[in-house]
C-alpha cells in the first residue's frame, strides 16, 4: 500500500490524475530560487523554452545569459560566475549538458568545487520522436563518477521543484536529471524531500522483492506493485531520487527485509542507478538483483509508450523481473 507517512497523491492510480512534465517543475523551482536569492543566475544554450528556463528569463532578464549553442563555454562561464559569488544554473538537453560539455564540467566546475547546478532536460528515451541522438541514457554514469557532484533524479514535477530549490542551497556542484514528457503527480506539497533521502512509496509487511526506482519510472514501478499485490505478490517500492550520495542505510535495510532487489531506471544498465545500488550492496549486504534499464543499446524515434515497451522499461517488464527474481 502507499506509505501514508509521505502524504502521497492517493489519486495517482486514477486514470484522470493530473500529469505535468518533470522539467516544468524545474522551471518553477528555478524561479522560486531566483526570488529567494539575488545571487541565482541562469545560463542557457539556445533551449530556453524547452529547458523551462523561460519563467526565470521573463522575470529576471538581467540575471539571464543566453550562450547560444556553446555548451562548453556555458559550463566555463558558470564556473567563473560561481567563483565571483553567484549561484549559476546551466540548462540544456542532458545529451548536450552534461553530455557534450563533460570535460568542462569536470575540470572547471567539479575540480574547482564551484557551486553550479547543471539541469539536464529531455533525459531518457521518452524524449520520443527526437531519436537516439537526443536521448541521454548515459548521464548517471558520467555524472556520478565525478568527485563532489550531487546527482538528483526527481520522480515528478513537484519533486523536481523541491529538488531545484534545494540544489540552490547546496555547497557542491549538482546535476538534476529531468524528463520531457508528462508524468503523473505521485507526490504532494506535503511530501518531504531532502538530498540523500530515499523513500518507500509502496510498503509491504513481508515483501518478496524490493523495487528501487528513479525518475519518471517510479510511476511504472508503482503500477507494477499494485498489480502484483492483486496477484498476492508483495513488494516494496523505493523512490531513489538521489543517485549520489546514496542513502546506503535505506538501501541496505530494504535488501535485508526483501532479500531480492530489482532496480528500475530510464538509463543504460551499465553504470547507472542500478550499478550504484549494486556497488552499495556488494559492499554491505549482497543479494540477488535484476536490472530494468536499457540493455547496451542506443535509443530511437517513437512514442513514449512504444519506446518503454520496446526497451523493457514499462510496468510489464518490471512485473516480469519481479517474478523472475522471486524464484531465486
Amino acid at each position: 500500500m502507499l506509505n501514508p507517512e509521505l502524504k502521497l497523491n492517493e489519486k495517482m492510480f486514477d486514470g484522470q490524475v493530473e500529469q505535468i512534465p518533470i522539467r516544468k517543475g524545474f522551471g518553477e523551482g528555478l524561479l522560486a530560487a531566483g526570488e529567494k536569492d539575488m545571487r541565482v543566475v541562469t545560463l542557457c544554450a539556445d533551449l530556453t523554452e524547452s529547458a523551462q528556463a523561460i519563467f526565470f528569463k521573463e522575470k529576471f532578464p538581467q540575471r539571464f545569459i543566453e550562450l547560444g549553442v556553446a555548451e562548453q563555454n556555458m559550463a566555463s562561464v558558470a564556473s567563473g560566475l560561481a567563483a565571483m559569488g553567484k549561484i549559476p544554473f546551466i540548462t540544456s538537453y542532458a545529451m548536450f549538458s552534461p553530455g557534450r560539455n563533460w570535460e568542462q564540467i569536470r575540470t572547471t566546475i567539479c575540480y574547482n568545487n564551484r557551486k553550479v547546478v547543471i539541469a539536464g532536460s529531455h533525459a531518457g528515451i521518452s524524449v520520443g520522436p527526437d531519436g537516439g541522438t537526443h536521448q541521454a541514457i548515459e548521464d548517471f554514469a558520467i555524472t556520478r563518477v565525478m568527485p563532489r557532484m550531487v546527482v538528483l533524479s526527481p520522480c515528478d514535477a513537484l519533486e523536481a521543484k523541491r529538488a531545484t530549490e534545494v540544489a540552490a542551497l547546496t555547497d557542491t556542484p549538482v546535476y538534476i536529471r529531468l524528463a520531457r514528457e508528462k508524468t503523473p503527480f505521485m507526490t504532494t506539497k506535503k511530501t518531504p524531500f531532502a538530498v540523500g533521502l530515499a523513500q518507500l512509496f509502496w510498503e509491504s509487511k513481508s515483501p518478496k522483492v524490493g523495487i528501487i526506482a528513479t525518475g519518471a519510472l517510479v510511476y511504472q514501478a508503482l503500477l507494477a506493485a499494485k498489480e502484483l499485490k492483486e496477484k498476492d505478490i508483495d513488494v516494496t517500492v523505493m523512490n531513489l531520487s538521489t543517485i549520489k550520495p546514496l542513502d546506503t542505510e535505506a538501501i541496505v535495510s530494504l535488501a535485508k527485509k526483501a532479500e531480492r532487489i530489482v532496480t528500475v531506471e530510464e538509463h543504460q544498465q551499465n553504470g547507472g542507478m542500478g550499478s550504484a545500488v549494486a556497488e552499495c550492496l556488494a559492499k554491505h549486504f549482497p543479494v540477488p538483483m535484476e536490472f530494468v534499464g536499457v540493455d547496451d543499446q542506443f535509443g530511437q524515434s517513437g512514442t513514449q509508450e512504444e519506446l518503454l515497451k520496446h526497451y523493457g522499461l514499462d510496468k510489464e517488464a518490471i512485473i516480469k523481473a519481479v517474478k523472475k527474481i522471486s524464484k531465486r
